[in-house]
């Protein structure tokens, strides 16, 4: 429920992340909303099962106490990964080896292993059947079970990113890899429930938690290989490649006569230009295909089309990210393309965009 990000100027609240909960190493901790709605959940559920041993309010309170320590460790095993790459690169960043990759993802594993070991530790010298031995028992065993489930080799895992680095290493692809690993945690994301109930069929509370962690890799993993085939179609994203011809019309032109013009120069956009055939708007296509054919002579042009904004005009040269940025800070239906030297190229629509990535 927290999470880590590259340092930004201090803000109390983040609409993107939540509350700040402050700066460890310089890097910021966001806590979302919804953590007090699941800390409320988890407490009354824990302290109901401390009823048998601890009674009154004494049972909420420990129940608080171990979430909060509990959400501290996660926390350390988070903190540990930014640490860890902060030691390479910018936090946010992919590693670029699967060297750094590796080291960088065992950290967090590595560190909930060593809270469990010093967990153990304690327990040999405080009272085991006293509240301090019972939180420092359940945490022990939290950070074992944190650190040894995040080992398991499958994305979003640790330690699927761990076989992502290996896999990396040994065939030197990095995408080959990513959808490797997230194959195999959804494999790992199938099996949870079917094991949990043939191991634990008597726990209804632990078979719906792996049904929850299963569908949390699930959808990891899905969004991994997603991500992984959306960089790979990247580098075939070029606005000339997507463009459409245009024909240059008039505002006032019938929107009939701007329809024939295209067909007969065998375009599939229309560009309004002034009267010094300066590209001023683009007849939107999703109006023309609204408006009925009986009613287009009589219907300007100029009147279902948008105005070029400044960030409407694009290069035709752009691709891949720098394209998709471009669009992302102006949303449009269409945008117009042009040469280096101003000259009018063609019509990017935002839907050709989307359809060469129909299926990802």
């Amino acid at each position: 429920m927290a999470s880590t990000t590259p340092d930004k100027p201090p803000k109390r609240r983040d609409a993107g992340h939540g509350i700040v909960l402050g700066r460890p190493f310089g890097i910021p901790v966001y806590i979302s909303p919804y953590w007090f709605v699941l800390a409320v959940v988890f407490i009354v559920f824990y302290a109901n099962d401390l009823a048998p041993t601890l009674h009154g309010a004494t049972r909420y309170v420990v129940a608080a106490a171990f979430f909060v320590l509990l959400y501290l460790s996660v926390l350390v095993h988070e903190l540990s990964h930014s640490i860890v790459a902060r030691g390479f690169s910018e936090i946010g960043e992919e590693p670029q080896t699967p060297g750094r990759e590796f080291l960088v993802s065992a950290a967090g594993p590595a560190l909930s292993i060593v809270l469990g070991a010093a967990g153990y530790g304690l327990r040999q010298v405080i009272a085991p059947d006293s509240i301090s031995g019972s939180l420092v028992f359940e945490l022990m065993w939290a950070n074992l079970w944190v650190g040894g489930f995040n080992l398991l080799p499958g994305l979003p895992l640790d330690g699927g990113r761990m076989l992502r680095a290996v896999i990396w290493k040994i065939t030197g692809r990095p995408a080959t890899s990513t959808i490797a690993a997230a194959w195999a945690g959804r494999v790992i994301a199938v099996s949870l429930i079917p094991l949990t109930l043939l191991v634990f069929r008597q726990d209804v509370y632990l078979v719906l938690w792996a049904a929850f962690i299963a569908v949390f890799m699930w959808g990891g993993a899905t969004q991994a290989i997603r991500a992984t085939r959306f960089r790979e179609r990247l580098p075939e994203l070029q606005a000339r490649r997507l463009a459409r011809k245009a024909v240059s019309v008039g505002a006032d032109t019938p929107l009939a006569e701007a329809i024939r013009r295209a067909d007969e120069s065998q375009a599939r956009a229309v560009v309004v230009v002034d009267h010094d055939d300066k590209p001023i708007a683009i007849v939107n296509e999703t109006a023309v295909m609204a408006t009925p054919p009986q009613r287009r002579p009589w219907i300007e042009a100029g009147s279902l089309a948008r105005t070029l904004e400044p960030n409407m005009v694009l290069p035709a040269d752009l691709s891949g990210m720098a394209l998709i940025d471009a669009i992302r800070r102006a949303p449009a239906s269409e945008y117009l393309l042009v040469e280096p030297s101003g000259q009018v190229y063609g019509v990017l629509a935002a839907r050709d965009v989307d359809q060469a990535f129909a299926g990802v």
